[in-house]
């Protein structure tokens, strides 16, 4: 028996009589939603299952792999100190299906709170079906669906959703009417950071035996997946949760919202707080979160920064993405998800095995397969925006994101990046394309710094941004938003719009071809 078997065992009592069983998904790892919350431990059973064959489905960074084993082993731990009988199911090479209709044939039927990812819901739909599992409503959102729903729509946008809810809630309100004169201060949350006040350095943990036991059988079970596997960086615990949390609200939330948009080679978060990945495993509470940050001393402007994350945008995509079944369909009617007709491969460059050249992409992804993070601007306007304006498939980058990022499953990461990161699904809930030139990382971030090439002078990215308003102005004409700058495109001499082009083929052949970009070798 391994460390976790036996301590498991040691908890368990002999006999654990009559019990509702419930089966608790990788995405409620909490005792406080669903009946867990409510309902006396010596009453409740649960299963929990490891599934090899998830975790081999996609090449998913083992540092993500980790996460979710190491915090689904705490909490049966937890639950079983509590007094809730626990069955752990190792699934070995079969699916969720097959492992819990054994554990149905043994205890009877099981209920469970609807799983946030619609592709374990479509995989548990039989059993659903044939009443050997009861669905409960997933008690860790915030929102309600008539929230969305009385929206209208589609097209949906965010700041409509978030004010309805804040109106709803009462949340930063006071009087009727938004604390501070308006919804949302992310206008004013648009500052460079050069190095003041510090960026503080994450907590990290000591991993117990538990801990080390998954971080082994990650190595040696998914040797082949990208990745670095840093034990020291796993909040796996309940204790761990609560130290990031408390390292967040003291030394990140602070200075959050005039940094929110800014990026450094320096700090791959800067003053954002990490906390996503528990947050969508619920290891932290989102309600917990948002009121204690309302209840924090707090500059207003990072207060609400914050709370316009988890209780606005966090809650938006999830409705978009059950609404459309996954982003496939609106109204009964297949959705366009390639409204660009993107079709470049993924670059090399995404799996860091070929660097670019371009310093703002290489430190990015160098983040991400080290940490299995960064913030949502360099993923919005840094892996986002080079993805977009060189054309890239649109579904190859939102697998990417899937795989690479520690808190990316199918409701997340499906809407960030198939319609905002790339425009994919054109305006569906999203009003334009988030593209921008090398002014933009320049002025937001410190890559230029050490780049080989000059952001004024030499740079392919302001003309990739041209190129892609270019070749896609009749598609984009409509858009009030990017009136100005397709009227710039057509002002530009034809001679710069044939550069554009050239310099678009330049940088997509060289990438694809797995080498790097000199700014000698640039057309001229």
């Amino acid at each position: 028996m391994g460390a976790f078997a036996r301590r498991l065992a040691a908890l368990q009592q002999r006999d654990p009589g009559p019990r509702r069983w419930l089966f608790v998904p990788y995405d409620q790892l909490h005792d406080g939603i669903g009946p867990l919350a409510s309902e006396p431990p010596q009453s409740l059973g649960i299963v929990l299952v490891e599934c090899r064959d998830k975790a081999a489905r996609r090449p998913y960074h083992r540092q993500k792999l980790a996460l979710v084993l190491a915090n689904l082993r705490h909490f049966a731990l937890e639950q079983a100190a509590r007094g809730v009988a626990v069955r752990h199911v190792d699934a070995g090479d079969g699916d969720y299906a097959a492992a819990l209709r054994a554990v149905v044939a043994e205890l009877g039927p099981l209920e469970l709170q609807r799983p946030a990812e619609r592709e374990l819901r479509v995989e548990l739909r039989p059993l659903l079906q044939e009443g050997l599992l009861r669905q409960l409503p997933h008690d860790g959102w915030l929102t309600l669906r008539d929230d969305f729903v009385s929206l209208g729509g589609p097209p949906w946008r965010m700041d409509a959703f978030y004010r309805r809810v804040r109106q709803r809630t009462g949340i930063l309100m006071e009087g009727g009417k938004p604390i501070g004169g308006k919804y949302s201060f992310d206008a004013d949350n648009r500052q460079p950071w050069r190095g003041e006040p510090p960026a503080p350095t994450p907590p990290t943990f000591a991993p117990d035996d538990v801990t080390r036991e998954v971080c082994d059988l990650v190595e040696r079970t998914f040797a082949q997946h990208p990745g670095r596997l840093d034990p020291s960086h796993l909040p796996a615990t309940r204790d761990d949760a609560e130290r990031l949390w408390s390292w967040a609200l003291g030394e990140c939330l602070p200075h959050f919202g005039p940094f929110e948009d800014a990026m450094s080679t320096a700090s791959s978060g800067l003053f954002h707080t990490r906390i996503s990945p528990l947050l969508n495993l619920h290891r932290l509470l989102p309600r917990r979160v948002v009121q204690d940050v309302l209840d924090a001393e707090l500059p207003f402007n990072s207060k609400e920064g914050f709370v316009r994350q988890v209780l606005g945008w966090r809650e938006f995509v999830r409705h978009v993405h059950e609404a459309t079944d996954g982003l496939r369909e609106v109204d009964g009617q297949p959705l366009d998800r390639d409204v660009l007709r993107n079709d470049l491969p993924l670059p090399p460059v995404f799996w860091g095995t070929a660097p670019s050249g371009l310093h703002c992409l290489d430190a990015v992804v160098d983040d991400v397969w080290r940490e299995a993070y960064s913030h949502h601007i360099t993923r919005l306007m840094v892996l986002g925006n080079l993805a977009t304006l060189l054309g890239v498939d649109a579904r190859q980058l939102s697998d990417w994101f899937w795989v690479a990022y520690a808190d990316a499953y199918d409701w997340v990461v499906e809407p960030n990046v198939l319609a905002m990161a790339t425009f994919a699904v054109g305006e569906l809930m999203t009003t334009k394309p988030y593209v921008a030139g090398s002014a933009y990382l320049h002025k937001m971030g410190d890559h230029c710094r050490d780049c080989a090439f000059d952001p004024k002078k030499t740079c392919p990215i302001t003309r990739l941004y041209w190129q892609f308003l270019d070749r896609h102005a009749a598609r984009l004409a409509a858009n009030h938003r990017l009136a100005i700058p397709l009227r710039n495109v057509e002002r530009r001499a034809d001679g710069e719009r044939e550069l554009d082009r050239r310099t678009l083929q330049w940088v997509r052949t060289t990438l694809t071809d797995g080498r790097r970009l000199d700014p000698e070798d640039r057309p001229r």
